[in-house]
């Protein structure tokens, strides 16, 4: 809380977004050692919170179960303003939430927390192999399902070049446009990241959960116009980072 002094290497914690981001990264290094203070967690922050809240970070992160943000950065109670959906899908009342965050509370810093082994991630790039078989095959029956990356190396084994480009360009066109109008929110919000990952050569799991993270503050920054006036009024800055299970860390993507 930006007006407490947190025990982390004995300095006083100001409410700006580099001492706010250092005092969250080193509690999610007490998380992945397994020596977590638990601090802001008692009975005398609850109560001096009853008024009031003075949150220095807002998250946005995924519902996964496996990811609480208050936990993995050893945070307490008012440390952070926490918002979680699946794939850290961005809806008006996900805006509306953070819109408040920074122009209410005053937060300085925002962190997009994205995660391995993403459910939302991996049921979206499922969901492709049904669009890319009606692009492909008119249909979308199980005999005609194919991974967006079996049709993609198909069309780059054709022998003629240039008809694979065209065969290529033609699958992404209209792949965009119907994930555009999918009935799931999770295919609209996390299949454009697919895509993006899959025209840089990116197929690897973390490789798009990083880029995901990076189109979500995309999204985030085109959408919300009080978000753009505190970035370019220097009151906020954008933080984007994975939070790795195996290890218990959180990779640092952007700052």
């Amino acid at each position: 809380m930006a007006d407490q002094t947190h025990n982390d290497d004995d300095v006083q914690h100001e409410p700006t977004a580099t001492s706010t981001w250092s005092r969250l990264l080193a509690g999610n290094r007490r998380f992945a050692q397994g020596k977590m203070t638990h601090a802001w967690q008692d009975r005398e922050t609850r109560e001096s919170l009853l008024d009031s809240q003075r949150p220095d970070a807002a998250v946005l992160s995924c519902s996964d179960s496996r990811v609480p943000p208050e936990i993995i950065f050893d945070a307490g109670l008012g440390d952070m303003f926490t918002v979680r959906t699946a794939g850290q899908i961005i809806d008006d009342s996900v805006l509306a939430s953070l819109e408040y965050a920074v122009d209410k509370l005053h937060v300085s810093l925002l962190v997009i927390l994205g995660h391995q082994h993403c459910g939302a991630i991996q049921a979206a790039e499922a969901q492709l192999g049904a669009l890319v078989a009606r692009v492909r095959h008119g249909d979308d029956s199980p005999q005609t399902v194919q991974s967006l990356a079996s049709i993609l190396d198909e069309i780059g084994a054709m022998d003629d070049a240039e008809a694979a480009d065209n065969a290529q360009d033609q699958l992404s066109s209209a792949l965009e446009q119907l994930v555009s109008r999918d009935d799931s929110p999770i295919v609209r919000s996390v299949g454009p990241s697919i895509l993006q990952a899959y025209e840089a050569q990116l197929r690897d799991g973390a490789d798009i959960e990083r880029v995901h993270i990076a189109h979500t503050i995309e999204t985030l920054v085109d959408r919300s116009q009080p978000i753009q006036q505190a970035l370019a009024n220097e009151r906020l800055v954008i933080v984007g980072a994975r939070y790795c299970m195996d290890t218990g860390l959180v990779e640092v993507l952007s700052f």
